[in-house]
């Protein structure tokens, strides 16, 4: 039996993507499936059209990178405290990276910036020189 436990663990890393894959999948064919029915009763262009936004999924506020970028830097602070303080060198080394990239991202946060206002307040500074 201690002679499966690596093909289990391989095949886990294998099954997992795919299982994925597969529900993504089964969850575009029922979007498709809802479209094409409604496509068959509609005759109004400008209607098929409304309601096709209605069914994208697109956000339509830009990503906020500082909020990411904060979760991530104290995520990357707890794995730093339970290497120091319970597991050893190798979490402290993993926490400090992980704190690092959160670091990064709160910095891009900020050079770029993420709301439409901000947007707009950055392109009429540019246009002011």
């Amino acid at each position: 039996m201690s002679e499966m436990i690596p093909i289990f663990g391989m095949l886990t890393g294998i099954i997992i993507p795919l299982a994925a894959f597969f529900w993504q999948y089964i969850e575009g064919k029922e979007r498709r499936a809802t479209i094409l029915e409604i496509s068959k009763t509609i005759d109004d262009p400008d209607r098929l059209d409304e309601l096709l936004s209605m069914l994208d999924e697109k956000k339509s506020e830009p990503t906020d990178y500082r909020r990411g970028g904060v979760i991530t830097l104290f995520v990357g602070i707890g794995i730093y405290a339970m290497g120091a303080f319970a597991m050893g060198r190798l979490f402290e080394g993993a926490g400090m990276l992980v704190g690092l990239i959160g670091l990064g991202i709160v910095i891009a946060g900020y050079l770029y910036p993420p709301t439409s206002d901000e947007l707009n307040q950055a392109v009429e500074e540019f246009e002011k020189r």
